[in-house]
């Protein structure tokens, strides 16, 4: 909702759970297929877009970044302009990143901010744009942040995704 009220359209996807990352991400590339296929009956553009995703969602999110999503079943579609991971961890990636905003809970105890920071130091080393930002006295599953440190995340993740394009 935060995303939409700054005038972009969303989609959230329901996957499968429970059945490792690889098909969770294919139903996502299915979804982008979807969302391309049909841009002009649901009125939207494709040319920029992100993927946003927080935890389980942001290594799906970050897997289609690294590798496409021909690489999880779907047609050769552009790479996001923009990737958001918020509360995970996640160290896969490709010689290829998109440009990368990061969120996590300094008091996460179940995706450890270190290992996200793993990934950012490869992806910076790989000259990409990398935001992160680690938020005190938040933990895993934050959502939106009111009403703690990461309150107004959203925004800042919208404007580098604008920035990116």
């Amino acid at each position: 909702m935060e995303i939409n009220k700054q005038g972009y359209n969303v989609f959230v996807l329901r996957y499968r759970p429970g059945q490792g990352g690889k098909v969770p991400t294919q139903d996502l590339a299915a979804a982008l297929a979807f969302v391309f296929r049909d841009s002009e009956t649901l009125n939207v553009g494709t040319e920029g877009y992100s993927l946003w995703g927080s935890s389980a969602g942001a290594r799906m999110a970050a897997a289609i970044g690294s590798h496409g999503v021909a690489a999880f079943g779907g047609p050769d579609l552009p790479k996001p302009a923009a990737v958001v991971m918020a509360y995970t961890s996640h160290s896969d990636h490709s010689s290829a990143e998109p440009p990368t905003f990061v969120v996590v809970g300094g008091e996460d105890g179940i995706a450890p901010p270190s290992a996200m920071e793993r990934r950012i130091t490869a992806l910076r080393e790989l000259g990409t744009p990398v935001e992160y930002r680690k938020y005190p006295a938040v933990g895993h599953g934050f959502g939106t942040g009111v009403g703690t440190s990461a309150e107004g995340w959203t925004s800042e993740a919208v404007d580098f995704w604008e920035g990116s394009q």
